[in-house]
């Protein structure tokens, strides 16, 4: 069975989404608010269980061309590893720009014949007794089966109130200049956990084959909201003071339009769907960065939701949540656990973190524990299905 289906927003979820129905047979309506969509942010990471979905779409080696492969995330605390997690070597993880990987999922979308409905913000919905509409402010559109809220942290359409995080970060991608630093690795450097500095390789940009960098410099709420007016030399005089190997990589940084501010809130809806209308994505959960599962939960909700959507409607949405909830409470779960230890005011979490626990994580089974976890597969994925091996 087929539906006629409106999805909100073209970013990596509404796109997956898109073309994992397309290819399906329904009818997908694609509604972006922007004149012309376009990727927001820097530096992420595909986990291998993301990258099955790509695959699943005829995207992966393309993805895999443009990504760079990542083995291991190595980040110390003064000479203390606090931590040090490799990925299986057969399975690594794939950091890209997020542009690259809306290239990727544009080209799997637009290769299922979908055409974009654009400069369309999502406003709220509007039920009829046979069907559901969009109303945007441009007025009520289509009258569809099911809307699908893709529509990210900002969407007007998810009831979800999340609880804003104290540290945030300032990003910004370069070239990969001449460093000792290894291409296949995340690095990182704390000071407790008030100060982290990363430098993540990202592969490359489409149609641009030159290696990039992203790097990152945690600032909290306050910090944040004072940025605006921090003079760009002293900010780089603070971090390449904090970790000299940064210089190479903050010198190809001229203007503060570089930089880009990211503020992170956590929370998850406790059933992410209602009559005709289901949230995936940022629009259904919320949490840090720190363990690089962002992109790999909006391309596993959407893979969910299209295998669901072989079943009868009343039955698809009740589906689709059993399929994610475990590993979603799960992964939000480790997420609040580990983000005070990497970003916080905390004392002793930091010290916890650098003596306790980088130590016993380097134990057996720990490290196979931790490679499983930053993979995404530390339990299924999609509860139920037999979802494609990463």
């Amino acid at each position: 069975m087929t539906y006629r289906i409106a999805i909100t927003g073209a970013g990596i979820g509404g796109l997956a989404a898109a073309a994992l129905l397309a290819r399906d047979g329904h009818d997908i309506s694609l509604f972006e608010r922007f004149p012309a969509p376009k990727p927001l942010g820097s530096g992420l990471v595909v986990q291998p269980v993301g990258l099955a979905v790509l695959d699943a779409l005829g995207a992966g080696e393309t993805a895999r061309a443009l990504g760079a492969p990542l083995t291991r995330m190595l980040g110390h605390s003064g000479p203390r590893i606090a931590l040090d997690v490799a990925y299986r070597p057969e399975q690594p993880g794939l950091a890209m720009h997020r542009a690259a990987l809306f290239h990727v999922l544009w080209q799997a979308a637009h290769a299922q014949g979908i055409a974009p409905t654009t400069g369309h913000t999502a406003l709220s919905t509007q039920q009829t007794p046979q069907s559901i509409r969009l109303i945007t402010d441009q007025g009520p559109c289509g009258a569809f089966d099911l809307i699908v809220d893709a529509s990210g942290a900002g969407s007007p359409l998810s009831p979800l109130t999340a609880k804003p995080l104290p540290f945030g970060a300032v990003w910004a991608h370069v070239p990969w200049p001449g460093t000792d630093l290894p291409p296949t690795e995340l690095r990182q450097r704390y000071h407790r956990a008030s100060r982290m500095a990363g430098i993540l390789p990202i592969g490359c940009l489409p149609g641009d084959p030159t290696p990039r960098a992203a790097v990152f410099w945690s600032l909290s709420v306050g910090e944040l909201d004072q940025w605006p007016n921090k003079p760009l030399g002293e900010w780089q005089a603070e971090v390449a003071s904090f970790w000299p190997a940064m210089i190479p990589f903050l010198d190809q940084i001229t203007d503060k339009a570089q930089l880009t501010p990211a503020r992170y809130s956590h929370g998850t809806l406790r059933r992410p769907y209602s009559d005709r209308l289901v949230h995936i994505g940022d629009a259904a959960h919320r949490a840090s960065p720190q363990l690089g599962q962002g992109a790999n939960m909006a391309l596993l909700d959407a893979y969910a939701l299209a295998t669901a959507l072989r079943l009868p409607l009343d039955e698809a949405l009740p589906a689709y949540h059993r399929a994610r909830r475990w590993h979603l409470g799960l992964y939000q779960a480790m997420s609040a656990a580990f983000t005070p230890q990497y970003q916080s005011q905390s004392r002793a979490l930091p010290a916890l973190r650098d003596h306790v626990l980088a130590p016993m994580s380097r134990l057996w089974p720990l490290p196979r524990i931790l490679s499983a976890l930053v993979s995404g597969d530390l339990i299924p994925p999609v509860a139920g299905t037999l979802f494609p091996k990463p």
